[in-house]
């Protein structure tokens, strides 16, 4: 995975008032911390950050007063409306260091022949990787699975690098049979309908 640098300014206001005027500067105010060390309160460019971002798990390099960090985006906070992002939280790592992060799970391949749903229980798993080789996304195949069948944790390959972190038979993907609606019920609607 591929390291974004990014410029950083250490903060030294704080509240809603400060947190306004970094956002209006289309900066973002955000936190480092890890490794036992002080928190510091930085604030990052808000549209290479937003960019930035779009990779999961993405390695971020600050410079925070002089020193280099590498960092890994731990919390986002979005505005609900505007989608922008708000804050964001950032865990320092070391290269080498294992980390403990989700990638998102994929699915390829075609059902069995019927009309079968493939339901994702999870969206993603719970995996360690060394801080600079987290994989961003895992492929399951689903072909020829039929209703009733389920995919758990366990079952799916990692990438070279990566263990499973989380419960190992959790449920990921499961296929259900799809519902139909009852006739009865449609039925006695018309005959609501019909009476009215």
């Amino acid at each position: 995975m591929a390291e974004i640098k990014l410029a950083t300014e250490v903060r030294t206001e704080f509240g809603k008032g400060a947190a306004r005027r970094v956002r209006r500067a289309d900066r973002v105010p955000g936190v480092v911390y890890g490794h036992g060390a002080e928190p510091v309160h930085v604030t990052l460019p808000g549209h290479e950050l937003l960019l930035a971002l779009r990779t999961a798990n993405v390695l971020i390099g600050l410079e925070i007063d002089g020193k280099d960090a590498l960092v890994i985006p731990k919390a986002v906070q979005r505005h609900p409306l505007k989608g922008t992002i708000e804050h964001v939280d950032l865990l320092t790592v070391k290269r080498g260091e294992k980390v403990q992060v989700e990638i998102a799970v994929h699915a390829e391949g075609d059902l069995a022949p019927g009309a079968n749903l493939l339901e994702f229980v999870q969206n993603t798993l719970l995996v360690e990787a060394e801080a600079t080789h987290i994989p961003e996304s895992v492929t399951v195949s689903v072909a020829g699975l039929d209703a009733g069948d389920s995919i758990v944790a366990k079952d799916i390959a990692l990438p070279k690098g990566s263990t499973l972190a989380g419960d190992e038979d959790a449920i990921v993907i499961q296929v259900v049979a799809a519902q139909a609606e009852e006739p009865a019920a449609e039925e006695a609607a018309e005959g609501e309908t019909a009476e009215a």
